[in-house]
């Protein structure tokens, strides 16, 4: 029974450790981005079916994956970049 309270301790420790993370990590360049997608997805559905306008919305439409991945991109680089700072000081 001691086994199983230790493991829920042990548990609920690194929940704690996980949010106090979650809390002290910046907003990434993908949280903006993704409500900009967002956005231009309901801008798009708004210039296609409420306006008529097809390749508008189309075109507009298009802007969310664009977005989507130049962002990841970005997140990629960034992520290299500080993968290859942190080999470099060993």
């Amino acid at each position: 029974m001691a086994m199983f309270q230790q493991q829920e301790e042990e548990k609920s420790e690194s929940r704690e450790e996980v949010e106090r993370m979650v809390e002290k990590t910046p907003m990434s360049l993908g949280d903006p981005v993704a409500t900009l997608a967002a956005g231009s997805v309901l801008y798009s559905w708004f210039n296609f079916y409420v306006r008529g306008n097809k390749q508008r919305g189309i075109f507009v439409g298009l802007w969310a994956p664009t977005l989507l991945a130049a962002a990841s991109y970005l997140q990629q680089k960034d992520i290299i970049t500080r993968f290859k700072k942190g080999l470099s000081s060993f």
